[in-house]
């Protein structure tokens, strides 16, 4: 990397050039996003970890380009064709799209109708056509015909030394930038649906005949038209207005007013049908969908970020019940640190004898194990076990809490919950995994695929391995930003830890039970696999409850143990009293500890631990409760208000679970009285609010709500019509969009996520 990528990068990120350079440094020498984000603020100019992965994801682009110029460099080079001014351009290119574009005139072909042409001799006669514009080949073309060569008379040989053109126009670096620009800022997504296809492929109908400019496309709805076209129910395109192709090709390459430049005119025509727009349009197509993915990745990683940093009840003990009808519901009682003490199985609702039989069970968990919340998963029967819980007469009122359950199912089959629950089936790891994550959703979460939690907008359909990376640094972040127990630490939350590998947690876990718990962070340097480097990106994330150093239970890192001591030394207190007294701690002037390794950025964040030494940042934790008044979907009725938690956010709207085994879905439109272009910043995933039911429909199990004031509601079944009754433009019935971005749509088809 060079300085003149550094200046590039902070121009595009509006930050400075020795923030990026710095930020460069430290990654070529092993440190993480985490760690440069909260250790190394002096040198990065305090950057968060949004602009340090982004120049991480920059600095890695570069990489990739210059490794593709030295791979086309070579090439030219071996075929000797590598002229200065094309090394200077190549060299200048700032894209791969602009290397690839100078590269396609070189680039090993295939046999094309141009390279046949060219063995037959035609390419001298497709220069005198395309370098004389204003003359007439037509004395010259008789040279041009051999029999022999499979020219048999002047229109054959004319035929060929236009298809040598029509790849010239085609190869043309900078007429292909053009054409480019033209896709996408004037091409028009089409999409209809496959003959005989209409039935099979019903949810999709909105997009049986639907015209769209693709630069106002919502990458939710490009998502959803190319799912419609994998799985085989319609065909789109994304293709400009030819003319305006015509126009702007003919602008470039016809040169003249004679003979010759009408042949290179009608030439035009083929180079961009045959050459030009089937290449581009894959281009744009792929284009267009990493923008799509890319923006549903972002809503994806933000409803997971919001999900991961939900608040924590903490250290109680824990009654959770997985709800069943037919095979019961599954009873664990969990202790302060998420250890199940016990299990056993319930089944309310199938008889008195039953029905009194499970109130005793409860009554006898509750009390012998001293229980200070009941969590009851939200699946198929929560709301009746909730309601049967409730009605238990108990010594002391327990607060009873629904859970999200989602994924419960996919940790309780998985590797993990075998080996930490081998003597026990499914539905018991379940009800443990709906129980841990009241106590510590971030805990209990990093143990399922991120992927299988059903917070996201087309998530299966977008690029694994973008998604992938990006929801690795999603978790990363957020454990590392609440920090980790070390003595208390599943392997796979110790594996999202700054500077620890999957082995290393590992290494970790096996030296607790070998040796016992850590008396201090020091002690990490036991574990094999943890060198100098691992401890210095990992200790300060690690905590270490009751250690020997008061300070290895905070997030201050050990490299400024000996700051903070020299700070009680100076004051002529003990370490421990410094922690203790706010008075003490504010004669202290951060001034004088400033030094070329250590400024004001970390000074002030190592005074914000030692007032509260290991803090949560995630919110207070605070018990949400479902309307009484409804339990099914029957129990619904327009104009209810009704208090709710967000489950979902996509681009065009958020998912509200009023209670009621079905998520009800708010559009956009409806998030507030004013206007919303982006959900995220109205709602986000774990929120409650309160909401307004607007429509009901049972047979396709579809609620609209609205969050709005006064949502304009007047007593009708549907929701008010009247958006999409507007005729666009474009000529398609609707607004523009589809109906299923509204109230009634097949949105809840598509993208609601099912409960496991």
């Amino acid at each position: 990397m060079n300085d003149g990528y550094f200046k590039r990068i902070a121009s595009e990120l509006n930050v400075s050039v020795p923030s990026v350079a710095a930020t460069a440094k430290l990654f070529a020498d092993g440190a993480t996003v985490p760690f440069i984000a909260r250790y190394r603020k002096e040198a990065t100019g305090s950057l968060d970890e949004v602009a340090i992965e982004q120049i991480r994801d920059r600095l890695k682009q570069m990489a990739e380009l210059d490794s593709r110029r030295e791979v086309i460099l070579k090439s030219i080079d071996e075929q000797g064709k590598l002229t200065d001014a094309l090394r200077q351009q190549l060299l200048e290119a700032e894209t791969i799209t602009r290397l690839e574009d100078l590269y396609q005139p070189y680039k090993p072909k295939r046999k094309t109708r141009a390279s046949v042409a060219r063995e037959r001799g035609l390419e001298p006669l497709a220069q005198l056509i395309f370098e004389d514009q204003d003359g007439d080949i037509s004395a010259q073309v008789p040279n041009f015909v051999d029999p022999a060569k499979e020219v048999p008379d002047a229109h054959a040989a004319v035929n060929g030394a236009r298809d040598i053109i029509a790849e010239w126009i085609s190869d043309d670096a900078e007429g292909r930038s053009e054409i480019r620009q033209l896709f996408m800022k004037e091409g028009i997504l089409s999409s209809e649906v496959l003959p005989t296809m209409e039935e099979a492929g019903a949810k999709y109908r909105d997009y049986f005949d639907w015209k769209e400019p693709i630069h106002k496309v919502p990458s939710h709805r490009l998502l959803a038209i190319r799912r419609g076209s994998q799985e085989g129910f319609l065909a789109f395109s994304i293709r400009p207005e030819e003319s305006r192709a015509s126009d702007v090709l003919e602008r470039r390459f016809v040169l003249g007013r004679g003979a010759n430049a009408g042949l290179v005119k009608q030439t035009l025509e083929d180079a961009y049908r045959r050459l030009l727009a089937p290449t581009l349009e894959t281009e744009v197509r792929l284009l267009t969908r990493k923008k799509a993915d890319a923006e549903a990745i972002e809503v994806f990683a933000g409803n997971i970020r919001e999900l991961l940093m939900a608040a924590p009840l903490g250290q109680k003990r824990v009654l959770a019940i997985d709800p069943g009808f037919r095979t019961g519901c599954k009873v664990v009682v969990l202790g302060p640190q998420g250890d199940l003490l016990e299990d056993t199985v319930i089944y309310p609702g199938q008889g008195a004898g039953r029905d009194h039989q499970a109130r005793e069970i409860i009554a006898h968990l509750v009390q012998q194990h001293c229980v200070e919340m009941i969590a009851i998963g939200n699946g198929t029967g929560s709301r009746e076990t909730e309601q049967f819980i409730n009605a238990i007469p108990m010594q002391s009122k327990v607060p009873v809490v629904v859970v999200s359950e989602s994924g419960a199912s996919v940790y309780s089959a998985s590797a993990v919950a075998r080996e930490e629950f081998p003597d026990k089936d499914l539905t018991v790891r379940g009800a443990v995994s709906i129980g841990r994550r009241l106590m510590d959703p971030l805990a209990e979460l990093v143990k399922i695929d991120p992927k299988s939690i059903g917070v996201g907008q087309y998530q299966h359909d977008v690029d694994e391995r973008r998604l992938k990376e990006k929801l690795d640094d999603v978790v990363v972040n957020c454990v590392n930003k609440v920090g980790v127990e070390l003595n208390t630490a599943s392997e796979q939350l110790l594996s999202y830890v700054s500077g620890l590998s999957k082995r290393i947690a590992g290494n970790i876990v096996q030296y607790r039970r070998e040796n016992g718990p850590f008396d201090s962070r020091k002690k990490l340097m036991k574990v094999e696999g943890v060198g100098p480097r691992a401890f210095e990106q990992a200790a300060g994330f690690l905590r270490v409850r009751g250690a020997l150093h008061p300070l290895d239970a905070s997030a201050v890192h050990p490299e400024r143990y000996d700051l903070v001591q020299r700070m009680a030394d100076d004051l002529g207190v003990p370490l421990d009293v410094l922690l203790r007294d706010a008075n003490v701690r504010q004669k202290i002037r951060l001034e004088s500890y400033c030094s070329g390794e250590v400024g004001m950025p970390t000074l002030k964040d190592i005074m914000q631990e030692l007032e509260k030494p290991g803090r949560d940042p995630r919110e207070q934790f605070q018990a949400f409760a479902f309307s009484e008044e409804v339990h099914k979907m029957e129990d619904l009725k327009p104009g209810q208000k009704l208090p709710g938690k967000v489950t979902n956010v996509a681009a065009f709207g958020a998912f509200v679970d009023v209670g009621v085994h079905q998520d009800g879905l708010v559009h956009v439109s409806q998030l507030s009285d004013n206007f919303v272009k982006d959900p995220t910043t109205v709602v986000k995933v774990g929120q409650t609010v309160e909401v307004t039911v607007v429509e009901v429909d049972i047979p396709r199990k579809r609620i609209g709500l609205s969050m709005k004031s006064n949502p304009g509601f007047t007593g009708q079944k549907k929701s008010p019509r009247a958006p999409e009754t507007r005729r666009p433009a474009n000529g398609n019935r609707g607004t523009g969009k589809p109906r299923s971005e509204n109230f009634g749509g097949n949105w809840f088809d598509q993208a609601v996520q099912k409960k496991n």
